[in-house]
């Protein structure tokens, strides 16, 4: 599968790593430092170029850029009509500290509308970067952590699974894009726990039912 990726980020660079690990085609775009996406492309074996590159022929891609650069990139992107386009973005504020959407919309909802061709699902955006390579590492050895997915066309999120599962983890589904107004305050206790607390960052989570 291609899979071009829109930011070359934390996020971006670690599920790019972890899919082309997986198999995958990527194809890095979006950065400040072209000498970035060059490298992230030959350690992956990947391509790289202009966000309009990276989402031709693309099987899905991957929106992974801070808030404030979402008018930007999708400026860039076009309409992105029957795309399925992944999104582990979560509406901060510069800080990093504040979500600027809520608790009666989403990052999810405000993005299905800015470009509502496209096929949108969001997950990945309860789980830090540092935990994708010791996650992927220890795949088949017990019961695989969870990544919360939702969103409003089961086609998507069918394709999101399978790359939630490309990744080691387990897609945990939780509905339509409106659960985003409840998934982004968890992606910030989650942010709490990893960054915040002792152990190191790479977080991971599993829901039970009793």
């Amino acid at each position: 599968m291609k899979i071009g990726i829109l930011g070359s980020g934390l996020m971006g660079r670690a599920l790019g790593r972890t899919w082309a690990a997986a198999g995958h085609d990527i194809a890095f775009s979006y950065a400040r430092d072209e000498a970035k996406l060059a490298r992230l492309a030959r350690e992956t074996g990947g391509t790289h170029g202009t966000v309009a590159e990276a989402i031709d022929g693309a099987d899905a891609v991957l929106l992974a850029v801070h808030w404030s650069r979402v008018e930007d990139v999708l400026g860039q992107a076009g309409d992105l009509s029957g795309k399925v386009v992944l999104t582990c973005c979560v509406p901060l504020d510069e800080a990093n500290e504040t979500l600027v959407l809520g608790p009666r919309t989403s990052g999810a909802e405000t993005l299905a509308a800015m470009r509502p061709g496209a096929r949108w699902v969001a997950c990945f955006n309860t789980v830090p970067s540092e935990a994708f390579a010791p996650v992927r590492a220890r795949a088949g050895t017990g019961p695989a952590p969870q990544v919360v997915l939702y969103g409003d066309d089961p086609g998507a999120k069918k394709i999101a699974a399978d790359l939630i599962r490309d990744a080691g983890f387990e897609p945990l589904e939780a509905g339509g894009l409106t659960t985003g107004r409840y998934v982004e305050p968890f992606a910030m206790l989650t942010a709490v726990l990893a960054y915040g607390q002792p152990g190191g960052p790479a977080l991971t989570y599993r829901f039970e039912k009793l």
